[in-house]
């Protein structure tokens, strides 16, 4: 006789069972598969990011020189301001802006009516000392062959001579006056003092005007020479031992990129003004062709002379310690090696090692102040070190 087999919810229920145990099972699996990916990731990135990425440059010889840019003002070798000399007013004027002149053109003429007027009474007053002292001659001389026959006596004589010797004296002054008036005449016409251009013009016909200088409304013309120029600027005092009469100087214009003209150092001041630490230095710069303007802003380059032994690093890369500045590089095996260094002239984003450093050397940029002798570091994909 048969058994029964099991109701079809039993087995239902061992099916259902079965499935959980079974989904579990291999969901453990995942989960374990996962967490040992993770591990091993977590262990990779731990490893990375104990790596200390370093940027390194070498050194770069100094040369000959280093630029130096300084600003400046371009002016005239030679720049006057032309006054008036004579009172009057401006008759006319003969040279504007921009006009060339030579030395002894007339620039412009005053009429002064006054000065003719004295004058003309120098003239006359010269005319009449003329007259006393050519009497008071012949009087001299007739009482001096008087005296000689005893006819005056010496008392008389004495007086005679005295009134010619005056008379002498007020004719000697009358001629100087009418020398200076004529003088005075003379600079009604206002000359060039020298060869240049014209750089500005203050005065209009019938404009009166004043003798002297008695503030810049009564000038009446600016003359510039603009070849040379001269250019003057400041060197820091960092830099002035090394600046030495004769070093060629480039010069250049903010308006004009790609073009530079070549000049020269004329001279230095020789010492250090105290409030701004610099020393004055004189440029000059051939202007044949009148290229450039006088007043204009301009740039000199100045090639800083320097040992030629040292070598120019960034400043970025220097560790100030208390026993003095240390530079830190990387050998072959990435072992850093922490190297004193000789500082010496600083540029301003570089600075020159005179010693402690190899052209070959590896420096880091950026260093930690953490790092020390013997760290393990490793060289970034960006790396610009050699």
């Amino acid at each position: 006789m048969l058994k029964p087999g099991p109701a079809p919810a039993t087995q239902r229920a061992k099916y259902i069972v079965g499935g959980i145990l079974a989904f579990l099972v291999l969901g453990g699996i995942v989960v374990l598969v996962m967490r040992s990916f993770q591990a091993t990731a977590l262990a990779a990135a731990t490893q990375a990011h104990a790596k200390r990425y370093v940027t390194t440059i070498v050194p770069q010889a100094a040369g000959n020189g280093v630029p130096l840019t300084l600003p400046g003002t371009l002016l005239g070798i030679n720049e006057a301001t032309v006054y008036a000399r004579s009172n009057g007013y401006i008759l006319r004027w003969t040279k504007d802006i921009g006009s060339s002149v030579k030395r002894g053109d007339l620039l412009a003429e005053i009429a002064a009516p006054e000065v003719t007027q004295e004058l003309s009474q120098a003239i006359a007053a010269r005319e009449q000392a003329a007259s006393s002292e050519g009497l008071a001659k012949l009087t001299a001389e007739r009482w001096q062959s008087l005296r000689e026959k005893d006819a005056v006596t010496q008392q008389e004589l004495d007086e005679r001579q005295s009134a010619y010797l005056q008379a002498q004296a007020n004719l000697a002054a009358a001629r100087a006056n009418e020398a200076r008036l004529r003088d005075l005449q003379g600079f009604n016409r206002v000359l060039a003092p020298f060869d240049g251009v014209v750089t500005s013009r203050r005065i209009d016909v019938g404009d009166l005007v004043d003798a002297g200088n008695g503030g810049a409304g009564k000038a009446l013309f600016t003359v510039a020479q603009i070849d040379p120029l001269r250019l003057y600027v400041y060197v820091p005092q960092v830099y002035a031992q090394q600046v030495k009469v004769g070093d060629a100087v480039t010069v250049s214009l903010p308006e004009r990129p790609g073009e530079e003209y070549q000049g020269a150092i004329a001279r230095t001041a020789r010492a250090i003004d105290a409030v701004s630490r610099t020393m004055q230095v004189e440029i000059r710069v051939p202007n044949p062709k009148q290229a450039l303007f006088s007043g204009a802003y301009a740039q000199a380059i100045l090639p800083i002379k320097q040992d030629g032994a040292a070598l120019l690093v960034p400043t970025n890369v220097l560790l100030f310690r208390p026993d003095g500045p240390r530079v830190a590089t990387v050998d072959a095996a990435g072992r850093v090696r922490m190297s004193a260094v000789t500082l010496g002239t600083d540029f301003g984003t570089t600075v020159a090692v005179t010693s402690g450093l190899h052209p070959d050397d590896r420096i880091i940029l950026n260093p930690p102040d953490s790092l020390v002798d013997g760290d393990i570091v490793t060289l970034s994909a960006k790396n610009d070190g050699r």
